[in-house]
C-alpha cells in the first residue's frame, strides 16, 4: 500500500478530481481514507434517492471515504452546514471545494477494481482482482 496526500484548491469538483488523479497516475485500485475541508456546494444521494440533491452554503466535510478504480469513485461523505446540521451519503459529480480539501488516499498497486452489475442489488458493485503493475 502507498500513502498519497493530496490537497484540493477552491473550485475543484471534488470527485472529479480524485478520479482524474488517479487515471492520469494509471492506478487500479484506492480507496479514500479519510477528508477534511470545506465545500460551497455538495450534491449527495441520500439512501433510497435515485438522484443526488444539492446542499449549499458554507459546508464543512466532517468525513469522507469510498473506492476508486477505473470505473470511478464509490465514495461517501458527511458534511456540516453553517449552523451544524449534519447530512451525508453518496458523493455525486459536482461537489465544490470552497477553502480546500485535504484528502488521504491508499493506493494498492497489488490489486485492480472494477464494477460491474451485480444481479442481487441491482447495482454495479466492487469487483477485486490481484494485480501487478507493469505485468
Amino acid at each position: 500500500m502507498q500513502v498519497q496526500p493530496l490537497r484540493l484548491a477552491p473550485g475543484a469538483d471534488l470527485r472529479h478530481a480524485i478520479e482524474q488523479l488517479l487515471r492520469d497516475q494509471a492506478v487500479q485500485a484506492a480507496f479514500v481514507l479519510q477528508g477534511i475541508g470545506s465545500l460551497s456546494i455538495a450534491q449527495l444521494r441520500f439512501a433510497g434517492s435515485p438522484r443526488p440533491s444539492a446542499l449549499l452554503g458554507d459546508l464543512e466535510i466532517l468525513t469522507l471515504a469510498g473506492s476508486v478504480g477505473p470505473d470511478g469513485a464509490h465514495l461517501h461523505m458527511s458534511v456540516a452546514d453553517a449552523e451544524g446540521r449534519v447530512s451525508g451519503g453518496h458523493v455525486a459529480p459536482g461537489c465544490i471545494v470552497r477553502t480546500t480539501a485535504e484528502l488521504l488516499l491508499a493506493v494498492l498497486p497489488d490489486h485492480a477494481f472494477r464494477r460491474q452489475h451485480d444481479a442481487a442489488t441491482g447495482y454495479p458493485e466492487l469487483v477485486i482482482r490481484a494485480h501487478r503493475q507493469g505485468a
